[in-house]
């Protein structure tokens, strides 16, 4: 399993990637953002989290022009799978790779916290391990997290199973930390190679650091 990771100025979890994908066993490489093509051998390509480009205009604008992004496009439309983790979902959304748009959290505070996450759909490679309905913990770090879209764009993402996870309590609860529609936390698109989602699997790798979940989720890639 051969992984490419992303980096764009401002770029600041694509080490912590890699050890994740690493410690799965994966061969992995940084990507750097002025790069015009990849390497057509790599299985995935993740867009790690951040803040490219300092987060100016809109999170993830920027970054989205970068010539790196023509390459990760065609690796997805080849049917080759792509990950976008917090600035990498907002990445994935400014090129329109994902529906919807990520804008400024309800309340306006940064929130950097471990969260759960229910599974609403695992009819997928990135959450096959698990079965819908389960509740997870990931750690969530975003100022830009609530996601948006319009009523005709979610019924949309529902019909087509493209919903991945809503933020939840313990027990399966909707909590919602930053007032996504429908308390959404990550979504694919409808051929189910482009994923992305606001929380870090990355970040728990290791019971010691408060949660192994991402394991299952990022084993699903591979």
């Amino acid at each position: 399993m051969k992984v490419g990771i992303v980096q764009f100025p401002g770029t600041n979890c694509e080490y912590d990637t890699q050890y994740a994908f690493e410690k799965l066993g994966a061969q992995t490489s940084i990507l750097w953002h002025e790069d015009a093509a990849v390497a057509e051998d790599l299985d995935l390509i993740v867009i790690a989290g951040g803040f490219s480009y300092g987060d100016y205009l809109r999170s993830g604008a920027i970054a989205s022009k970068s010539p790196i992004m023509k390459a990760v496009k065609a690796h997805a439309e080849a049917g080759k799978k792509v990950l976008g983790i917090c600035n990498g979902f907002q990445v994935l959304t400014e090129t329109h790779m994902l529906p919807g748009a990520l804008k400024r959290n309800e309340h306006l505070h940064f929130i950097s916290k471990h969260h759960n996450l229910k599974v609403a759909s695992n009819a997928n490679n990135f959450l096959e391990k698990f079965d819908n309905s389960d509740v997870v913990n990931i750690p969530i770090a975003h100022h830009d997290g609530n996601f948006f879209i319009d009523a005709d764009g979610l019924q949309e993402l529902y019909d087509n199973d493209q919903v991945l996870l809503h933020y939840c309590d313990a027990q399966g609860n909707i909590s919602n930390p930053n007032g996504s529609v429908d308390s959404i936390a990550g979504i694919c698109n409808k051929e189910k190679n482009v994923f992305g989602l606001m929380p870090h699997p990355e970040r728990a790798m290791e019971e010691v650091l408060g949660s192994a979940d991402g394991i299952k989720m990022l084993e699903g890639l591979m």
